[in-house]
């Protein structure tokens, strides 16, 4: 997801931590294994990390200076390393992108994109379907500019799955681009069903709106209005029929994020309530569609799908993120909460079962003394980076 950049502060005291799923080495921590409860990782050489974020096997890692970092699972050449293909234990920087300033940095399935402060797109890793937008089906380990936008000002990249998406700077008309796998409508760019396109392709239904922020994974899609107005498309939430261009969410709600997993979604809006789209066993909060069908209640299926997460009553969230089948929230005092999927660990409670309503993590520090926490996922993992 898209997030305006806050003026720059003092990053030299802040901690990053990692739990969950860990085999391909996308804890950073050295080791091969999953964590079921947070571990931190020393920032003595990559400080100043000013966000993240989160594949399904792999990490980047975004400094205040524009420098990149990555890495976790390599095979594709989505960590940007070259001809080094293997997978990466600890943070290594992204060489070939030092001469640039980069800004907003996304993480797919086994892609990666990257955006730098002059509106320049680079994409790597895995091309099969055409998510690198180079017009062709390959492949790439070292990030290469997207040419179909030297001309334009790219603000912010989203990488799904199979596909991805462009956020173009200050303008209303072709803001938004798809490409890659479109199987599902995610790349929502035709009613018509898309097997896959290799260029980005302008997304239509936003002739009239300012978007502000992307999101992408699994095979949906999500965009953020300026006046808080959330579209998503792409795979169907929980059941329902899939959408092949974008549909604005039918609430009076008032969304400043949004974030993806593979079944469902979260939006935050700016009083700090959370809620969620979709879901399944692992972590839904209720089955709104199967309890429609058994009432025989006449409901938009765009507003059922969206239900409040419960046991949040007077507490102000400040920041969301989505796995494939976990979410994690922070709120105003500090307190890091997960739910859903936890067969690696994912949920840092010192287990591996699964939960349905949020729970609090323990991680080793005073929540008075921190001043901000940001937390990200990656399909059976988490992160969090806290500022003191």
């Amino acid at each position: 997801m898209m997030e305006v950049k806050s003026e720059e502060k003092d990053e030299s005291n802040e901690r990053l931590w990692s739990w969950g799923a860990g085999t391909d080495g996308q804890l950073g921590n050295g080791q091969l294994q999953d964590e079921q409860i947070p571990q931190q990782l020393s920032l003595s050489s990559h400080s100043h990390i000013s966000s993240l974020a989160c594949g399904a096997a792999h990490v980047i890692a975004l400094t205040s200076g524009g420098k990149v970092l990555s890495w976790g699972r390599g095979n594709s050449g989505q960590l940007g390393h070259g001809e080094v293909v293997s997978n990466m234990l600890y943070p290594k920087a992204v060489t070939s992108l030092d001469e640039h300033f980069i800004t907003h940095v996304s993480a797919g399935w086994s892609h990666s994109g990257f955006v730098s402060d002059t509106g320049s797109l680079f994409t790597c890793g895995d091309g099969s379907f055409g998510q690198l937008g180079h017009g062709d089906y390959a492949s790439h380990s070292s990030p290469i500019k997207v040419s179909f936008f030297v001309d334009q000002q790219v603000a912010g990249v989203a990488c799904g799955m199979r596909h991805s998406l462009v956020l173009l700077k200050g303008c209303l008309l072709n803001q938004v681009y798809g490409f890659g796998s479109g199987k599902r409508g995610q790349l929502g760019v035709s009613k018509d069903r898309i097997k896959s396109i290799n260029l980005p392709k302008v997304i239509s239904g936003f002739e009239d709106v300012e978007i502000v922020g992307i999101a992408a994974n699994g095979d949906h899609s999500a965009a953020l209005s300026v006046d808080g107005h959330l579209f998503t498309w792409g795979r169907g939430f929980k059941g329902f029929e899939d959408s092949h261009i974008p549909q604005s969410l039918n609430s009076t709600l008032k969304f400043t994020k949004a974030t993806l997993g593979w079944n469902h979604g979260l939006a935050m809006t700016g009083e700090g309530e959370v809620y969620m789209l979709g879901g399944n066993h692992l972590g839904v909060l209720s089955d709104l569609h199967s309890v429609c069908q058994a009432n025989q209640l006449t409901v938009d299926s765009r507003e059922a799908n969206l239900e409040k997460v419960p046991g949040l009553d007077g507490t102000k969230v400040t920041d969301i993120a989505t796995g494939a089948e976990h979410s994690v929230l922070v709120t105003d005092n500090g307190e890091i909460k997960t739910w859903g999927w936890g067969e690696h660990g994912q949920l840092g409670l010192g287990d591996a079962d699964d939960r349905t309503s949020p729970v609090t993590v323990r991680v080793g520090y005073d929540l008075d003394e921190a001043a901000s926490t940001r937390v990200y996922c990656g399909s059976g993992f988490t992160f969090a980076l806290t500022k003191f």
